[in-house]
């Protein structure tokens, strides 16, 4: 609806009605009361002595005003008890007093009219039935209050009935819009989580690829590069070279069918709670939402997950390998080590782990120094590595930009503290700190 009242290219309902069949309605009502109350009117001439005409022009003006029941329902319950003596408007005051008690009129006001709507009903009975019937005057009130609460009190019950009802239904429609708008947010908001969880997962799974290939290929460069030097002076030394280079690649291709094989495993099905009786439909439909936004994400979950992961004990493995490619490697442990949670273990181990392959990329020939250190409640890594000598060749290996970068997220993700930056030495040290509750 527009707010010049168009639906839909028509005409809103004219003046005051909601609908146009309210308004057909009380022109129709209004019609007929204006009929009655104009038929009614030539009596009530002829006992005033006034011409007919004029009874009838005013019976008719008085029983028209039902028209306005909607707009001003007191006007015409007031206009119905002034005109109960002159015994015209029987359709006039009842439909005004239920549609007064239907509207959102105070209670105070509609008892109040209701009671001079009953007393002048009683009195106009009491006095036309005493001088037309002669019978007890016990009878005759029994008969004027009988009649006078028939024509007052249903009407007014039956409003106040379809009042309270109407009011219900408003109420229940604002609550169930209420609860969709809800129900929306939710959704939208469950959406946005999912999109979220799918991004970070994107994020590890890259993540997890760069650190599980580029250390392996990163040796294997290394080892061609000494295999190409050597292969016509030193034969023994190239098939070494050559036996590394094929280790380091089964390696890769092992951690990269595992990491495809996390990836395709199905998702375990989780099991539906039951919810509250009375928070079935927000959680039903949060849950469906959920669970829709998360499908996507769901499958690579498990790429993170760590039971599977490094841990710190392979640490003097890794500096074995990076040692086998050349590299004067030193390796520090201060304090005594400890079972840490699984994440933290994969987080230290990655560190080091990427911090050694950016010295063979960037540093080749430079002298490197691992330390790990074991404190209360945390637990320290730091790379360490030299100016570069000069004599060892390039090895040309391409660089993303996204080592440290994923060093740096793996940390923080963790609650630690992540520090790189060169040395007044001229080399580069990585440092960082893991909380290790």
């Amino acid at each position: 609806m527009t707010e010049t009242g168009e639906v839909e290219g028509r005409a809103g309902p004219p003046l005051w009605w909601a609908r146009r069949r309210d308004a057909v309605w009380d022109v129709a009502l209004g019609g007929v009361s204006a009929v009655e109350c104009a038929w009614e009117g030539v009596p009530f001439a002829a006992e005033a002595g006034l011409p007919t005409t004029v009874g009838v022009l005013f019976g008719f003006v008085v029983g028209a005003t039902l028209v306005l029941r909607r707009r001003w329902p007191i006007a015409v319950v007031l206009v119905g008890i002034a005109v109960s003596p002159a015994a015209m408007g029987f359709l006039l005051a009842v439909v005004g007093m239920y549609t007064l008690a239907s509207s959102e009129v105070p209670r105070r006001i509609t008892a109040t009219l209701a009671s001079m709507s009953l007393a002048a009903t009683f009195v106009v009975m009491y006095m036309r039935t005493r001088g037309d019937v002669e019978a007890d005057p016990t009878l005759v009130v029994v008969l004027s209050v009988f009649v006078a609460v028939a024509l007052t009190v249903p009407p007014v019950l039956f409003g106040l009935y379809i009042g309270a009802r109407r009011r219900l239904m408003e109420s229940l429609q604002e609550r169930a819009d209420s609860l969709e708008r809800e129900l929306s947010l939710l959704a939208d908001r469950a959406e946005e989580r999912a999109e979220w969880a799918r991004t970070e997962e994107r994020t590890r799974i890259a993540r997890e690829m760069h650190d599980v290939v580029a250390h392996r290929v990163s040796l294997m460069v290394v080892h061609a590069a000494a295999l190409e030097a050597v292969a016509v002076k030193d034969p023994a030394r190239a098939a070494k070279n050559a036996a590394l280079v094929g280790d380091m690649g089964r390696q890769a291709l092992t951690e990269l069918r595992e990491m495809l094989g996390v990836l395709r495993a199905p998702p375990k099905p989780a099991p539906a709670p039951v919810p509250a009786p009375d928070l079935v439909p927000i959680a039903a439909v949060a849950a469906v939402a959920a669970a829709g936004g998360a499908e996507g994400a769901g499958g690579a979950g498990a790429v993170c997950g760590v039971e599977d992961g490094p841990s710190l004990g392979e640490l003097e493995a890794l500096v074995g390998q990076s040692r086998a490619a050349g590299m004067a490697v030193e390796m520090l442990v201060h304090g005594e080590g400890a079972a840490y949670a699984a994440d933290v273990e994969q987080t230290a181990f990655r560190v080091v782990q990427e911090a050694l392959t950016n010295c063979h990329k960037h540093a080749p020939g430079a002298r490197v120094v691992v330390r790990l250190a074991h404190r209360a409640g945390e637990v320290a890594m730091q790379v360490e590595n030299g100016p570069c000598d000069g004599k060892s060749p390039e090895p040309g290996l391409p660089s993303g930009g996204n080592g440290l970068v994923g060093m740096r997220e793996r940390v923080l993700g963790l609650g630690g503290v992540f520090v790189s930056g060169p040395t007044d030495a001229g080399g580069f040290k990585v440092s960082a700190v893991l909380p290790t509750a």
